[in-house]
């Protein structure tokens, strides 16, 4: 029979997997993300994309900042839960939580594990140049992303795949992959199997001082750099464009053979030396304007071979 399922997620890439549970029949009795947090330029409460869905859907929706009041970890046992489905929630779960469902909580994790425990899985994958990620449901422990693997799939990282390319394939193969999970677990036949001890890495936050491109490094990671941060935050360089610097986000870009003084034009095409070859832009986006292709940009911003990019 379908089990009654607590679902925990905060950002875009957890509203697949909240779909898919709910369209195979299990019953959510309630949903937990992050609280409403000011956003845009009058700083209004904004409620996260799980938070808007489970509405949609008529599913009761708390919001704690955490749960270290007793009353919150009453309230989340008092669910009776089968089981805890955990997608990017943003909060590590105190054992009183995780102990709280009959048969356990499981997460979604958008890596290969052990390889990029933590938050930015999928930027730090690319940026590190992996051509193979996976995703992974893991039963939870009160480790950081440190507990048994129930599932996965590996999946190919092609040398142009963006963070969010990857971030939608892997969402969306995440909520197929819980919902065998949730299978199996409802027929007493889920099997978790230890991670490894080798190979452990972290996927620490994205921190806004590493998103400026540094031209010194090789073409090969720069490019990593750009595509790893595409679409967001997105990966930026500053140029003089009407008489002032404008700080440039680049979105796709490749690498050529071809070599000069890092960070200065090439030719009038937005080919860029690095470190050790060089970068071709071929779309970035200007402060508060839409994403362009590089000969859109240059149709309006005149950049003569031999500029420095800062």
């Amino acid at each position: 029979m379908p089990l009654d399922i607590v679902f925990m997620g905060t950002p875009d890439f957890s509203v697949p997997v909240l779909d898919a549970i709910t369209t195979a029949g299990h019953r959510v009795v309630a949903v937990y993300s992050q609280p409403p947090r000011p956003a845009g330029r009058g700083l209004s409460e904004l409620k996260s994309p799980v938070h808007r869905r489970a509405e949609a859907l008529g599913i009761p929706v708390r919001t704690p900042k955490n749960f270290k009041s007793d009353a919150d970890r009453a309230a989340f046992a008092a669910l009776n839960a089968d089981a805890a489905v955990v997608v990017a929630y943003g909060l590590l779960l105190p054992a009183a939580v995780l102990d709280a469902p009959r048969l356990g909580c499981f997460n979604v994790h958008a890596s290969k594990l052990p390889r990029w425990r933590g938050a930015a899985p999928i930027q730090r994958a690319i940026m590190a140049g992996d051509t193979v990620t996976a995703v992974n449901i893991m039963r939870m422990d009160e480790g950081l992303d440190t507990g048994p693997v129930c599932l996965g799939r590996d999946v190919s990282i092609a040398p142009s795949t963006t963070a969010g390319e990857l971030h939608d394939t892997l969402s969306s193969l995440g909520a197929g992959l819980m919902v065998d999970a949730l299978a199996e677990l409802e027929a007493g036949k889920l099997r978790a199997i230890p991670q490894p001890q080798a190979g452990i890495t972290y996927a620490a936050k994205i921190d806004k001082r590493e998103t400026r491109i540094d031209f010194a490094k090789s073409a090969d990671d720069v490019a990593n750099h750009i595509r790893g941060l595409s679409p967001f935050p997105g990966a930026w360089f500053e140029a003089n464009l009407g008489g002032k610097p404008e700080r440039i986000k680049v979105l796709h870009a490749s690498t050529v053979s071809q070599s000069g003084q890092p960070g200065v034009l090439l030719d009038g095409g937005l080919t860029v030396a690095c470190g050790d070859g060089a970068i071709r832009i071929e779309e970035l986006q200007r402060a508060g304007k839409q994403p362009m292709k590089a000969a859109d940009f240059l149709r309006g911003a005149r950049l003569e071979p031999g500029t420095r990019l800062a």
